[in-house]
C-alpha cells in the first residue's frame, strides 16, 4: 500500500480531524508523560490552523495540518527507500504537485531537519471543497516492499479508525489492558467523564487532563 492507496481510503477533513483529536486524548490518558506519547493534537498550533501529529519515538512521524483551505499531510518513514536522504531531497513526485495554499506546509521548518531539509516520504492534501484526498504523480521503487513510502505503517490507524483498531494498537504499543467501551465513547467525540478516564487509566483524573482537554480542544461534560 502507498499514500495513493492511503488517500483513497481516508475520510472527509472534518471526519479526520476528529478522528485525530481523539486518537490525542486517548494516548493523553493512557501516557500523561507527554513524551511517552504516539500522537497529539494541538487545536491553536498557529493562527487558523490545527495541527494532529504522531511520534513513534523512532524517527517516523507524521503531521497533519488543518485550516480554511483545507487539510495537508506529511508522512516521514525514517528507513523508507524514499527517505530523502536517499536522494539528498524529496522523493520526485512527493511534494512537486502541492497547490499554492499548502505550499507554507511543505516550507514549514517544523517538517524540517535542522539543515532545512524536508523530512517526508509520503504527502497527501485535500483543498477545501474537493472531493477527494490528492497526492502527486510518483514513480515508485519497483524493487522494494509493498509499502515503498512507509504510508501504509504511518497512517493504519487513520485508515482503518474502528475503536478495535484502535485498542489492538494501544494493547501492543503500552502493554495495558485497554477498556473497548471507553475507546468507542471518545471514538464518538462524546464529551469525556470521569467514568472514561478511570476505565482507562485508574490513576489518574479528569483534573490530571486539564491541559490536554484544553490542547487539544476535545469536548468536556
Amino acid at each position: 500500500m502507498t499514500v495513493q492507496d492511503v488517500a483513497g481510503q481516508l475520510p472527509g477533513i472534518a471526519v479526520l480531524r476528529e478522528h485525530c483529536r481523539s486518537l490525542a486524548i486517548l494516548d493523553a490518558v493512557l501516557s500523561p508523560e507527554w513524551g511517552d506519547r504516539y500522537h497529539s493534537f494541538n487545536d491553536n498550533w498557529s493562527e487558523g490552523a490545527s495541527m494532529a501529529s504522531m511520534q513513534n519515538g523512532s524517527g517516523d512521524e507524521y503531521s497533519i495540518v488543518f485550516t480554511a483551505g483545507g487539510a495537508y499531510i506529511r508522512g516521514f518513514d525514517h528507513e523508507s527507500p524514499m527517505s530523502p536522504y536517499a536522494e539528498d531531497g524529496p522523493w520526485p513526485g512527493v511534494l512537486d504537485e502541492v497547490p499554492a495554499v499548502f505550499r507554507p506546509c511543505v516550507e514549514e521548518p517544523a517538517f524540517s531537519d535542522e539543515d532545512g531539509m524536508p523530512l517526508v516520504t509520503a504527502c497527501m492534501w485535500r483543498e477545501t471543497g474537493d472531493d477527494g484526498w490528492r497526492t502527486g504523480t510518483i514513480d515508485f521503487p519497483e524493487e522494494t516492499s509493498e509499502d515503498p513510502d512507509g504510508a501504509e505503517y504511518l497512517f493504519q490507524l487513520l485508515v482503518d479508525r474502528s475503536p478495535e483498531a484502535f485498542q489492538e494498537w494501544a494493547e501492543d504499543y503500552y502493554e495495558v489492558p485497554v477498556d473497548l467501551e471507553a475507546v468507542r465513547h471518545v471514538f464518538a467525540s462524546r464529551p469525556l467523564t470521569e467514568r472514561v478516564v478511570s476505565a482507562l487509566n485508574s490513576e489518574i483524573t479528569l483534573s490530571d487532563l486539564a491541559r490536554d482537554i484544553a490542547h487539544s480542544g476535545y469536548p468536556l461534560s
